[in-house]
């Protein structure tokens, strides 16, 4: 073996580790993109404000994406996570109501999916902690006769903002999704 083709051998190890780091650089925020959760309409959330009870409780996110909290009135949460509106509750008691909030904002319960198209009970359900098509089509009552596993799209976020998805029966439904099973043509 020449010395030329010894070292190209001797750095395969080094590519091969290369090209395994690139992948996870381009793979992982898109998966884990998709699972980021952010709050809207439907959502209802535990506020506490420690050493605040009057201040405290579960409030449900309106129809325009607002809480309705003491003191300080509507605040939009709409496509915040629960850290971005802990925060954006904080200044706004520190806005001269509350010299040192110390605030914790955490989901209670989420708003629904809705699935629907080719399943036996098309609807509204309650969603589930780490549901997938899979599991939303099984709440639905199943696939119809005429149901497409491989014909799936999954509508999310809100009107103008809204975006297509196509699916599997192993991605990932968030809350508030739309899951919609198309008709198989024989």
């Amino acid at each position: 073996m020449t010395e030329k083709a010894h070292r190209s051998i001797s750095r395969l190890p080094h590519l091969y580790a290369a090209l395994v780091m690139l992948m996870t650089i381009l793979v992982v925020p898109a998966a884990s993109a998709q699972t980021i959760y952010v709050m809207d309409s439907g959502d209802t959330v535990r506020i506490t404000v420690f050493g605040e009870p009057d201040l405290s409780g579960e409030f449900k996110v309106d129809a325009m994406g607002r809480l309705n909290l003491a003191l300080i009135g509507q605040v939009d949460v709409r496509n915040l996570t629960t850290d971005q509106a802990r925060q954006k509750i904080h200044d706004a008691y520190q806005d001269g109501y509350l010299r040192h909030p110390d605030v914790a904002v955490e989901i209670v319960a989420f708003r629904p999916f809705f699935i629907m198209g080719e399943v036996n009970q098309p609807g509204s359900y309650d969603y589930v902690p780490g549901m997938n098509v899979l599991n939303a089509i099984a709440i639905g009552g199943g696939l119809s006769y005429r149901g497409d596993e491989d014909d799936i799209e999954i509508l999310r976020g809100h009107d103008a903002s809204r975006v297509v998805i196509p699916a599997t029966l192993a991605t990932i439904v968030m809350p508030g999704d739309i899951v919609r099973v198309a008709e198989i043509y024989f």
